[in-house]
């Protein structure tokens, strides 16, 4: 089976497929492009204009949640759970981080300081809301690594260079939250989703969104 997932570098959505690819230890091709200036192949192949996008022997896949499902589905031992409750319990948390990481963007979007700190109430709201789910860990499910593990993984990513910055989260509200993030960022699969110098392609990232946060960073 080939593979070949088209990628932005600072895409989020990306990162979950390119972590769950690496941690079943599927072999893959990974093709950067330029969402700003995408080549005219890409529109071609993407309905929605976005990433990812997979190609499996030609054959496109879009959407990161489908893109997982496929992956865990033809590759390895299964990551997302055998009973049908929890799986698809497991799935509508998965669309809740797609919210946060949603929410995390428009952090960084926000244009005012009211705007910004109205994001930032979102933010934690929902962190608050995840820590009232998580039990002790390690991991989403307690000690079986899942999709969901892979899908919430680059909210974390993010937040760290975020939190460095503005100091918005204490750690201490949200102790079993903080825990699977340091656990989720300690794991090879997650440290080599990105590429080697996404911490400072975000920061820059950050920098240059003209938006009122560009200013603190």
């Amino acid at each position: 089976m080939s593979l070949e997932l088209i990628s932005f570098k600072l895409c989020p959505y990306v990162q979950r497929s390119v972590i769950t690819l690496l941690y079943k230890e599927v072999p893959f091709d990974i093709t950067y492009i330029d969402l700003n200036n995408p080549p005219e192949w890409f529109q071609e192949i993407s309905p929605l204009g976005k990433v990812p996008v997979l190609k499996v022997n030609g054959a496109v896949l879009f959407e990161s949640a489908v893109i997982n499902e496929y992956i865990d589905e033809t590759t390895g031992s299964p990551l997302h759970p055998t009973d049908p409750l929890l799986r698809a319990q497991n799935r509508a948390w998965i669309e809740y981080f797609s919210t946060m990481l949603m929410t995390q963007f428009q952090m960084v979007n926000a244009e005012t300081e009211e705007a910004f700190e109205a994001r930032k109430s979102d933010m934690l709201s929902q962190i608050q809301r995840l820590e009232s789910q998580l039990g002790s860990g390690p991991y989403f499910n307690g000690q079986d690594f899942s999709l969901a593990d892979t899908a919430a993984a680059p909210i974390f990513t993010r937040m760290v260079l975020m939190n460095e910055r503005l100091n918005y989260f204490d750690p201490a509200t949200a102790p079993h939250f903080d825990q699977w993030g340091q656990t989720l960022l300690a794991m090879p699969a997650v440290k080599n989703s990105v590429v080697d110098d996404f911490d400072e392609l975000y920061i820059h990232f950050m920098k240059n969104m003209g938006s009122y946060i560009s200013s603190r960073i």
